[in-house]
């Protein structure tokens, strides 16, 4: 599913050069449940953007689902994110003038919602425990409600790819339990890949794989 090879990424800062990622080398089958652990700064959303085709690497090579990312036009990658990879992110990325169920339905809005679509989001909805707020707002929702939403939202389309940002970094115990429940029911229903990016090891299940960074490297890759 995922190969990467001595992928950097540098960043300009007016004169300065920042090196984000630094020969990064790892494979991740289809299938895996991935942690990025690392302390800030050590390159762990950088490779996440990476992954989830938001940029391009300055050198190297990263191959996702049999493509090469590098040499990717903006559309292609556009096209990429849209059909193969769902995020969750810390901030949810919710919209607050739209309803629970618009919300999951947010990357399908300007092409129009078949009303089979409509239905699968409600039915996302319902299984991840909001059948009560369908039509709420936001403003409306606890933290672990909002976060429900955006994994319903990430699953909708059935990504082959997972992307999840610290997606448990403001919510409770119990509420951060059940977003990994759903992550690996994710999973092991649709065979897709996902990569958490975390600095709270807690959720680790045996077989897991682990990728530690430090300074834009990866200096350990292994199972729990």
């Amino acid at each position: 599913m995922i190969q990467a090879e001595g992928v950097t990424k540098t960043y300009r800062r007016g004169t300065h050069e920042v090196s984000a990622l630094r020969g990064v080398t790892f494979e991740l089958p289809a299938g895996s449940f991935a942690f990025v652990l690392g302390p800030s700064g050590s390159g762990k959303s950088t490779l996440l953007q990476l992954l989830g085709a938001l940029d391009e690497p300055t050198s190297g090579e990263l191959t996702l689902a049999g493509q090469r990312l590098r040499g990717m036009t903006a559309r292609q990658r556009d096209d990429f994110r849209r059909e193969q990879v769902g995020f969750i992110f810390q901030s949810f990325n919710l919209l607050s003038n739209l309803t629970a169920v618009d919300n999951v339905l947010v990357p399908f809005l300007p092409r129009g919602v078949p009303a089979d679509l409509r239905s699968r989001a409600v039915e996302l909805l319902k299984q991840v425990g909001l059948s009560e707020r369908l039509d709420h707002r936001p403003n409306q929702l606890s933290g672990g409600e909002q976060q429900r939403v955006a994994i319903a939202r990430a699953l909708l389309k059935r990504p082959k790819l997972v992307l999840a940002d610290e997606p448990t970094g403001e919510l409770d115990s119990q509420t951060g339990a059940e977003v990994f429940r759903l992550l690996r029911d994710l999973r092991e229903q649709h065979h897709a890949t996902v990569i958490v990016v975390t600095h709270d090891p807690t959720f680790i299940q045996p077989d897991d794989r682990i990728l530690r960074m430090r300074d834009g490297c990866i200096v350990e890759e292994s199972k729990s």
